[in-house]
């Protein structure tokens, strides 16, 4: 089989017009997610010296974040995004070189956490938006394919960011790391907010309908974004101890590369997963792949030495697309209309709590017991995010799309 062939899937996707411009756009919007929480720790520990007061202001940002993001993306659902997101991006610039500023200059530590908050609250989720996009042009079928391509672009943000915001920190300056990942970040959404032909039709509230919140938060979508907090914990706490492991292994440059080795494992595990014709329902999927996700977290308890690390972070990588993949298209099968981006957005909102507790647990967890003891806590959170999603299986297995849902889509 040609690899022509073999990727047809993932070229066609983009015979859609303005779906190549639109995607590479978001591709630079989410170079904040890996690069801010990273350049935050190791901005306020090079500061500092705490890996706990470096693990609390990341987390501090991670938790606005979580917070901000389906506010921003409700927004964009009644009122377009190219106008919300031109103030958001243009308001995370300046939080963000105001909280740079702050922590350089010495200010109130109190002034860190309320401008690191300013600057999480401001970012938009620009993953759900893209997604957003590709649910609006393509039918149920084509959506895997792009949600898998889009986990992948995900991972290659994953690979190059964390290493690239470790080089600029350590061989430039602390600021310079975190000052990038704000301006790729700003690039990017001021480019996707500028194609409004590829935008999601506008959904108006009706002020006469029932309550709104009870057609966002289905039990699939709570199940998904709990399951995704424990997910998040992990992402957030390997960010802190592996820079951790990496400076008390003597190599602190290497820090990047041991993360974007995860990353990588993720991407290629992502490829396969938008081209498999895999059996059972997407719910089974789910909770199939949040297991396996919680299995191969285990390896961390045996990570003695970089070495070791890398080739635990490539296994455990390979389990990390899949869950992530499998619990967005569930959400996007059982949605109502009008309500897609924001029900995207709580999903990465439950990621990015779990980023919040896992920096801050890591960051206590490697000033109180070193930084190869603190792998106990991604293992640990990951153990639960696959006990959670078994635990929620029965809220999901026999779950339907709401009544409203427009007529033929899938709901697995």
């Amino acid at each position: 089989m040609s690899p022509r062939t073999l990727f047809g899937p993932y070229l066609r996707l983009f015979a859609v017009p303005g779906s190549g411009s639109f995607s590479t756009a978001a591709w630079l919007g989410r170079f904040p997610a890996p690069m801010l929480g990273l350049g935050a720790v190791l901005l306020v520990e090079g500061e500092t010296g705490s890996y706990g007061l470096a693990g609390a202001v990341s987390g501090t940002l991670a938790l606005a974040f979580a917070v901000a993001g389906p506010q921003w993306a409700r927004l964009m659902d009644r009122r377009g995004q190219g106008v919300i997101l031109r103030v958001a991006v243009t308001a995370t610039l300046l939080t963000g070189i105001a909280f740079v500023v702050a922590v350089v200059s010495g200010a109130p530590r109190w002034s860190w956490f309320l401008l690191a908050a300013a600057t999480g609250l401001s970012s938009p989720n620009i993953g759900s938006l893209v997604r957003a996009r590709w649910s609006a042009v393509l039918d149920p079928a084509g959506r895997q394919t792009a949600y898998a391509f889009e986990a992948v672009v995900d991972e290659v943000v994953f690979v190059l960011g964390p290493p690239l915001v470790t080089l600029l920190a350590t061989l430039i300056a602390p600021p310079v790391g975190f000052l990038t990942g704000i301006v790729l970040g700003v690039v990017g959404g001021w480019w996707l907010a500028s194609q409004r032909d590829t935008e999601p039709p506008l959904h108006q509230a009706d002020p006469g309908a029932p309550k709104r919140r009870r057609s966002v938060m289905t039990p699939t979508l709570l199940v998904v974004v709990v399951a995704y907090v424990a997910v998040g914990t992990v992402f957030g706490g390997l960010d802190v101890v592996v820079v951790g492991f990496a400076e008390e292994e003597g190599a602190p440059a290497l820090s990047g590369l041991a993360l974007a080795v995860f990353a990588f494992g993720s991407l290629l595990a992502g490829l396969a997963y938008g081209l498999a014709k895999l059996p059972g329902t997407l719910a089974a999927r789910f909770v199939g792949t949040a297991v396996a996700f919680g299995l191969a977290a285990q390896l961390l308890w045996s990570v003695g030495s970089l070495p070791v690390l890398v080739g635990v972070g490539f296994l455990a990588g390979l389990t990390i697309a899949p869950v992530l993949v499998s619990g967005t298209s569930l959400v996007e099968s059982r949605v109502a209309p009008g309500v897609l981006t924001e029900s995207l957005a709580w999903t990465i909102t439950g990621l990015t709590l779990g980023v919040t507790a896992g920096s801050a647990l890591a960051g206590a967890a490697v000033d109180a017991w070193g930084a190869e003891a603190a792998f106990a806590v991604p293992a640990l959170a990951a153990a639960a995010a696959g006990a959670l999603a078994l635990a929620g299986s029965a809220l999901i297995g026999e779950g339907r799309a709401p009544a409203e849902v427009v007529e033929g889509r899938t709901t697995g």
